[in-house]
């Protein structure tokens, strides 16, 4: 099979769909990799790397879409990449598709059949291709948040450790999945005093034994939500129903009655965001203010660190493209997991969340599968 590499072209993003690591066992698996020019040369993987395992370099996306029976990208296709897609051709990354209808149009529109990173599932019922991000964004989270603090970024001018003599700010998560708990890490290790909400008592439970009496956790209620909202200086949106558009949990009534210079991070923004006030931001413009709170809503926060997060994807995508340029039909038909990633097949959706967030009819993707050669 033909695996493409398109350079990234959204907003800021330097990550790249393939290591040279990666390409070097493709080829190994009999595969042949067209790879576009300087895709990872933002983050130090040059053309030079990408020959030297066997790949081969194109000089325009429309090549690499022209030619690819399998398109592995990071971020969802821009609305000129959909464009580029072709009837049966295979794309596999992150889609989010409940929050983006015109994307679900323009892949419904190409016919082609498109695999989502962030709806694989696995054994356990986690998500092995978006926990790889949602530890990057979880941990990102805090930092971002520590700086839209300070008062030159038109925070409340806090130091999210305090000093010897002056309290810690407050931090809010909402939710303790990998986001939650990467972004507990790191505002516990920069001394912020911490409070988790969650509906899963399993989870709460497990970050209590992981963090002990080191932070707060709290079943999430809309009473808990606002009470530990209020008392937030910096509040970050960590929930998720998988496919599905995230949940809004912060009111425009509720921003209203926070502290002015407050922050809000919702890493959830991919998914439509968890805070009604929430709209997506790029890293060109990161932030913006309403009613006297800091939203940062970036969309596409492990671009920032590229370099790491290309490696850690890439880890976890892996095998998941070489199954599916060894034989995409067989990975569906034989793997329920891999199937809960399909979200478009030839003009249907194929994830019923998707489906429900949208109003599309759902096409049953067992149906599908059983209708393969």
């Amino acid at each position: 099979m033909l695996i493409g590499i398109p350079k990234e072209i959204k907003n800021n993003e330097y990550r790249v769909g393939m290591t040279p690591e990666g390409v070097r066992e493709a080829v190994k698996h009999g595969h042949t990799v067209l790879v576009q020019a300087d895709a990872g040369s933002a983050i130090g993987l040059s053309d030079e790397q990408y020959r030297r395992v066997g790949a081969e370099l194109a000089g325009s996306p429309e090549e690499i879409f022209a030619c690819a029976d399998l398109v592995v990208k990071i971020k969802e296709p821009q609305p000129a990449e959909c464009k580029l897609l072709r009837p049966g051709q295979l794309l596999f990354a992150y889609l989010h598709l409940a929050a983006d209808p015109v994307q679900a149009q323009l892949l419904m529109a190409s016919g082609a059949i498109a695999i989502a990173y962030e709806t694989v599932t696995d054994a356990a019922g986690g998500l092995p291709l978006l926990a790889p991000m949602s530890e990057v964004a979880g941990r990102m989270s805090i930092q971002a948040g520590a700086a839209c603090l300070q008062k030159s970024n038109g925070g409340s001018g806090l130091l999210l450790a305090g000093v010897a003599g002056v309290p810690p700010a407050k931090v809010t998560v909402l939710g303790g999945g990998v986001v939650g708990y990467n972004a507990t890490l790191i505002s516990v290790g920069m001394g912020a005093q911490v409070t988790v909400l969650d509906r899963s008592l399993p989870r709460l439970n497990t970050l209590d034994a992981a963090f002990g009496n080191r932070i707060r956790t709290i079943y999430s209620s809309d009473a808990a939500i606002e009470e530990y909202v209020l008392d937030a200086d910096l509040v970050v949106g960590a929930v998720l129903i998988p496919g599905a558009a995230a949940p809004k949990l912060v009111s425009r009534d509720l921003l209203k009655r926070m502290r002015s210079g407050s922050v809000l991070v919702d890493v959830s923004i991919d998914q439509g965001g968890c805070f009604e006030t929430s709209r997506p931001t790029t890293h060109a413009e990161p932030t913006y203010v309403v009613d006297g709170i800091v939203h940062y809503c970036v969309a596409n926060m492990p671009g920032a660190v590229a370099r790491t997060s290309t490696f850690a994807l890439s880890h976890a995508t892996l095998p998941f493209v070489l199954r599916l340029a060894d034989d995409w039909q067989k990975a569906l038909k034989e793997d329920a997991n891999f199937r809960d990633g399909l979200n478009v097949y030839r003009g249907s959706i194929t994830c019923a969340p998707v489906a429900a967030a949208l109003g599309y009819e759902y096409a049953s993707t067992q149906q599908i599968v059983q209708s393969l050669a």
